[in-house]
């Protein structure tokens, strides 16, 4: 049954990520890119009005896990939101 569950969750493209108090939040992935050697989630809150990205740092633990660390670097926010905003340009619509 854990498959079936996982295979909806894909197809959904959401996620849920636990911040360091425990507390659950679902994101829709958006995309995944590489900036400098590396990787950055794009996400955008699941249950929210809010139309704002969020970039988060991938940072392997093992083979199997991962951390989300949040980007406080405005240049690699803005770097890495750059790119989003080409590879979409013709999907969204961004408001500068």
């Amino acid at each position: 049954m854990e498959d079936k569950e996982l295979l909806q969750e894909e197809e959904s493209s959401i996620i849920t990520l636990t911040d360091e108090n425990g507390v659950d939040t679902e994101f829709e992935y958006l995309d995944c890119i590489e900036y400098e050697g590396k990787e950055y989630l794009c996400l955008i809150p699941a249950d929210e009005e809010s139309n704002e990205i969020v970039i988060l740092e991938v940072q392997p633990v093992d083979e199997e896990n991962e951390n989300y660390i949040s980007v406080e670097d405005e240049n690699i926010l803005a770097a890495v939101y750059g790119i989003f905003k080409d590879r979409f340009k013709d999907v969204l619509e961004f408001e500068d």
